[in-house]
């Protein structure tokens, strides 16, 4: 786990400055790596790289940038857990080193571009072949790793976070439609980042520059190719052992792991069956949590205690307070790079800092809810439809309807969503899929007052949520599916920049051993009708991995994600925080924002909305990065290191 950087002269011309250049940029991601740093340039000064490192596999012949005896360099950020078996299949290569970084090296030297296909982990990497001139760079399959790009004055610069591309743009705007997307999904969709001219490069693609030509090129997808040949216990047996291979591979490191244990099923399986490995090879496991102490609504951590309990796991809490949040929200928008998504980075930062003062490695349950179907939306969305087959007489056709009559026992989940179920039938009911599931996570009605709509062109993100909603990977008949794999293929993503982000603000690697592509492509091989029986949210899951987990974490149905009281705090312990930000002439000042709006609405959040968040969060952003501009830009002019933003 580490941060890479770099630059490339698209002419294969000297670039200017090219190693202070390179020292900034690693200055601004040093929390990423606070166990070294490494640099490389090419005898011509037309491209360099920047590493920073976290030392978690090879402790001492795994430095980076390296460089093989062919003429190839790589800056690797991630972990390849088959780099093992790699290395057996690679046997001709001649190796100088036991770490994975060197395994993609001999990997790119026998397979080419296609050697992300034999890659299986979390990983961006950039690699020079001075031979063929070419500059190639990759992301791993879901994007648990980052990589952003931006072209200027014929230079090329890519670096694992937003903040050490900064320096170099001419100014700093805002892209509009990012900001659309933001406003109505609270993240982004496609390549964009909230900063113009900075892109993402999209997961499971890899990026080619080479002749003053760039081109990007997808190499996997996961295709929803449903198997009704097969019973339950086909697919739960099979699915138990490849959650177990993947947490097993998960837990390879020459250093110490731990685990993120919020109380729900998805980070109780993976921390159950990783606790239970580490035993077998007596090596410690350690738990971690945090909790809002402001009653049961916002405190889980009974839950994680029920499996330290059960799997005899040392735990760590954190009681995280109002004035943690301000003291540190600042710090949480400046580490995200742009808002995206809802609040639980500001706890996840506190138990990442928490974790940091124990372990290098911890493992979490991101990607369980979008993979086997968690959200209590589905369980709305699909309520609504049992409603429209039992008028239409059509609940019995297919193998994709779940039945009014079997749906009834499972909506005790809904209690606390009664006011969303009133918005949402409030107009469009029975309408196409599409347009239903739209409107269920569009957060902009309830933003129609305090943002300025007129500012905006023709971009319409309903139009990019249907293109991925319909994918051509995804069956037309299975509702579940094309709104699991909408999700999928976005919300995921901007949950993996909050996890990636909070862990490396405090120098951690996050592992996520649920995406691991052998896993994710067999699930999505299940009808609807096993894992969403009878609207069970993940009950495929529960029935495969049951076991390893106590009955008070099986049989809850009060799951709510680590819901952070901003709304209760906004009442007294942060009101006049919160009311002197949204107050300033800074944002009065602001495009896109009506400021009179905004504070009239302070008082009339719901409990568990997240509009003030979201607002709050863009002017944060503002301010850490528009409002400092110059002092980017001034590093480079200056090349100054060290250098306070």
């Amino acid at each position: 786990m580490c941060g890479i950087a770099g630059i490339l002269n698209l002419k294969n011309l000297p670039i200017k400055n090219l190693s202070s250049h390179l020292r900034v940029m690693n200055e601004l991601i040093v929390h990423r790596g606070p166990d070294g740093e490494g640099f490389w340039t090419n005898t011509k000064k037309s491209v360099g790289f920047a590493h920073r490192r976290l030392k978690i596999i090879d402790l001492s012949t795994g430095n980076q940038p390296m460089s093989d005896l062919f003429g190839n360099t790589i800056c690797f950020n991630g972990e390849i857990y088959n780099y093992k078996e790699l290395r057996q299949e690679l046997s001709d290569y001649p190796f100088r080193t036991t770490s994975d970084t060197e395994t993609i090296l001999a990997a790119y030297r026998k397979w080419g571009f296609d050697c992300v296909n034999h890659l299986r982990g979390m990983f961006a990497f950039a690699l020079w072949d001075e031979s063929q001139q070419t500059l190639f760079c990759a992301r791993d399959r879901f994007g648990i790793k980052p990589l952003y790009f931006t072209e200027i004055d014929g230079n090329f610069y890519f670096a694992s976070e937003v903040k050490a591309l900064i320096p170099f743009l001419p100014e700093i705007d805002t892209n509009r439609e990012a900001l659309q997307d933001y406003l109505v999904f609270q993240f982004c969709l496609g390549t964009k980042t909230l900063f113009k001219d900075i892109q993402e490069l999209p997961p499971a693609y890899y990026l080619i520059a080479k002749g003053g030509e760039r081109r990007l090129s997808k190499y996997w997808e996961v295709f929803y190719d449903l198997d009704f040949d097969h019973t339950p216990k086909y697919f739960e047996e099979n699915l138990r052992h490849l959650i177990q291979e993947s947490v097993h591979l998960h837990t390879r490191a020459d250093v110490p792991i731990g685990g993120y244990i919020s109380g729900g099923i998805d980070s109780s399986i993976i921390a159950s069956i990783a606790a239970r490995y580490q035993k077998e090879e007596n090596l410690p496991f350690m738990g971690f949590t945090g909790k809002f102490s402001l009653g049961p609504e916002y405190d889980e951590s009974r839950y994680a205690r029920a499996l330290s309990q059960f799997r005899d796991i040392p735990l760590h809490e954190v009681d995280i307070s109002a004035q943690d949040f301000i003291d540190s929200i600042e710090k949480v928008i400046y580490h995200l790079d742009y808002p995206v998504a809802g609040p639980g980075s500001f706890p996840q930062y506190h138990v990442s800092k928490l974790a940091a003062k124990h372990r290098k490695v911890v493992l979490g349950g991101q990607g369980g809810d979008e993979i086997f179907g968690g959200y209590t939306r589905y369980l709305i969305a699909y309520f609504e439809q049992c409603i429209k087959a039992a008028i239409n007489g059509s609940s019995k056709n297919g193998n994709f309807i779940v039945t009014y009559e079997s749906i009834i026992p499972n909506l005790a989940s809904l209690k606390n969503y009664q006011s969303l179920l009133q918005e949402f039938w409030k107009e469009g009911l029975f309408d196409s899929h599409d347009k239903r599931y739209y409107r269920l996570i569009n957060r902009a009605p309830s933003l129609q007052n305090e943002i300025v709509w007129s500012e905006f062109g023709s971009y319409a993100p309903f139009q990019a949520f249907q293109d991925i909603f319909h994918g051509k990977n995804v069956g037309k008949e299975s509702y579940f599916d094309s709104m699991t794999h909408f999700d999928f293929k976005t919300l995921l993503r901007g949950l993996l920049q909050v996890e990636d982000r909070m862990s490396m603000a405090h120098g951690i690697e996050s592992r996520v051993p649920f995406l691991d592509h052998p896993l994710v492509e067999f699930a999505a091989t299940m009808p609807s009708n096993i894992k969403f029986k009878d609207g069970t949210l993940k009950m495929v899951l529960i029935n495969a991995m049951g076991g390893e987990l106590p009955e008070a974490i099986v049989d809850r149905k009060d799951k709510m994600g680590f819901p952070v009281p901003l709304n209760e705090w906004l009442k007294k312990d942060i009101k006049e925080f919160v009311y002197d930000i949204f107050g300033s002439s800074r944002m009065k000042d602001r495009p896109y924002f009506n400021q009179a709006e905004i504070l009239k609405s302070l008082g009339n959040e719901s409990k568990f909305g997240r509009k003030i968040w979201g607002l709050l969060s863009l002017e944060l952003w503002h301010r850490q990065f528009h409002d400092k501009a110059a002092s980017y830009r001034k590093l480079i002019k200056e090349e100054k290191i060290g250098v306070s933003i």
